[in-house]
């Protein structure tokens, strides 16, 4: 594994200085270093941790977004996971939730397959690929200090925005969330107020 010398966010001080400032968040999560992240910032009932859905997070957040436009819905991924679902980012910019927040997390690397290097380390600019598919604002940041401007976007809730997060190609210790996709989706629900189906 290469060591990435230009700018880049600490992954983990970024993730919870970002949860801290959007407390009320309904927080959507990629599977694996993302869900970790989000985990060791503090669990919390707003938070959806996605498994074995690789792909899926924005497609999930997307409908929630449609769904609770009352709630800022922040989906917090990697670079792998949104382009395993890159046509979701179509759909978002179709609907134009103005509640929704896409932060990917790029290491340029497939961190839960053995860090193969991802299309992003390849050319693929996502932030170029969002704007292509009409998410205006879509914009990378490469350090711990956007975290509140990215915050206060999410709160405002003027249109769906596409932020670019770089950060190092390394592997902090995992923090697990819970694992029981039930259990995940009914304490959600209860915080939404809603029953278990």
């Amino acid at each position: 594994m290469t060591k990435n010398t230009a700018r880049t966010a600490n992954r983990r001080k970024f993730v919870s200085a970002l949860l801290e400032a959007l407390p009320d968040a309904l927080v959507v999560t990629g599977l694996g270093s993302a869900s970790y992240d989000v985990f060791a910032a503090g669990d919390r009932d707003n938070n959806y941790y996605l498994w074995g859905a690789m792909g899926g997070s924005t497609s999930l957040a997307l409908g929630l977004a449609l769904a609770r436009p009352d709630k800022s819905v922040l989906v917090i991924t990697g670079d792998g996971e949104q382009l395993m679902g890159i046509g979701s980012l179509a759909t978002i910019a179709a609907k134009q939730p103005r509640n929704l927040t896409i932060v990917v997390l790029d290491n340029g690397h497939f961190g839960e397959t053995g860090m193969q290097r991802s299309h992003t380390s390849l050319g693929t600019d996502l932030v170029a690929v969002a704007k292509g598919f009409g998410i205006a604002d879509a914009y990378s940041v490469d350090s711990d200090e956007h975290c509140g401007e990215i915050a206060s976007r999410a709160a405002a809730r003027q249109g769906p925005t596409f932020v670019q997060v770089r950060i190092d190609a390394d592997e902090p210790p995992r923090a697990l969330p819970p694992r029981d996709g039930v259990y995940v989706k009914n304490r959600f629900r209860a915080a939404l107020g809603l029953k278990p189906f």
